[in-house]
């Protein structure tokens, strides 16, 4: 059984919390409060117990006193504050409030303490001093602790749930651009394999089996590895030399890749399908414009701290060439660039350098 909240932060954050949940939330929430009071009347139990050197007497008068400084604080905090003070009604709230605390002072002034708290408890010190205006006033200045230091909490409470509140939408928001971003790879990356099994079926190719199998690993990683946050980098390296492998069969002796991967890659984590797209773009916007003599250098150096990527390909034909410069400029890097930001603020360096006759981008990423 699952319900809504009816809480301001259920509200505010759509969350489903189920019964347990809530009872667990009622139970500690009643237990501060009673924490609270509790601490309250000792201490001002205390510190008046001290001044008329009769503690017992001073402890009573409290708790006789509290039931109405709960009726106040509670009232001005589920009431006043949000209904208010937090909808910049200044002026109302403030002589709302002074209303409400002169109504108690007066009730515990001319009520409680001539009729309860004096006859009860302290009869020999009731005299026309304790009815007077200015103990009136003081009354109320004793009953403003409580109700600023109340506000003061539920204030805080209130501006910290709504940090929490932005935290969790501009996580949501990053997390769903993510998903987008991500979501852009695969469409590209499988129309492209497509393409190249369509034209070995065309040419009724013995290595469309092949491809057929390859690309069906690496749908299986697409679906089911790719939607996490983080993979092992061994698995990331092991899908892009299958990728290379599935391309090879397309170009065959057209094209001359070398890969390499140097360090200790055992137990380093990255985000997936973050290095592929470069070595996509090699193929597509390199080798496939070539006839003759392509190539493509895949360089992964691993060290404790940092990952660096680099990859290089050809560019011999002015159709290579603007291929390359589309690739600088297109919606693939700015695609992976955003990727970056989002995954690796401040922990990575993206270069990208267009030679004469080649073409390579160069990446780092810090792991801590």
């Amino acid at each position: 059984m699952e319900i809504k909240l009816s809480t301001a932060n259920a509200l505010e954050t759509g969350a489903t919390w189920s019964l347990p949940e809530v009872r667990n939330v009622t139970q500690n929430r009643l237990l501060l409060h009673l924490a609270f009071w509790t601490v309250y009347v000792v201490f001002f139990g205390l510190l008046y117990g001290s001044y008329i050197d009769d503690y017992y007497n001073a402890f009573m008068i409290e708790l006789v006193e509290l039931p109405f400084k709960m009726g106040l604080v509670y009232f001005n905090m589920y009431y006043l504050l949000p209904r208010y003070l937090l909808q910049k009604r200044y002026l109302e709230f403030f002589v709302y409030l002074l209303l409400l605390m002169g109504a108690i002072g007066a009730l515990m002034q001319f009520v409680l303490l001539p009729f309860l708290i004096h006859p009860i408890f302290c009869p020999t010190t009731c005299t026309e001093d304790n009815l007077t205006f200015y103990r009136f006033v003081k009354n109320i200045v004793n009953i403003n602790y409580v109700v600023a230091i109340t506000a003061v909490i539920a204030l805080l409470k209130n501006w910290y749930s709504h940090q929490r509140a932005a935290r969790d939408l501009t996580q949501d928001k990053l997390e769903a651009e993510l998903k987008f971003l991500k979501g852009q790879i695969h469409p590209h990356f499988l129309f492209n394999t497509l393409n190249s099994l369509y034209a070995l079926t065309l040419k009724k190719s013995d290595n469309a089996p092949e491809v057929v199998l390859k690309l069906s690993g690496l749908m299986d990683y697409m679906l089911h590895d790719a939607n996490a946050a983080t993979m092992p980098l061994e698995k990331e390296l092991e899908y892009i030399k299958n990728y290379i492998a599935l391309e090879q069969v397309r170009y065959g002796e057209r094209v001359e890749v070398q890969f390499s991967a140097t360090g200790s890659i055992a137990g380093k984590q990255i985000a997936p399908m973050l290095l592929l797209p470069f070595v996509e773009n090699a193929f597509k916007h390199g080798v496939s414009t070539e006839t003759k003599d392509a190539w493509i250098r895949i360089d992964v150096k691993v060290t404790d701290e940092q990952l660096v990527l680099l990859v290089e390909n050809c560019k011999c034909t002015d159709k290579a060439s603007s291929s390359s410069r589309d690739m600088a400029s297109g919606i693939g890097l700015k695609n992976l660039q955003r990727r970056l930001e989002l995954l690796y603020e401040g922990r990575y360096e993206l270069e990208v350098e267009e030679e004469e006759d080649s073409y390579s981008a160069r990446l780092e990423i810090s792991f801590e």
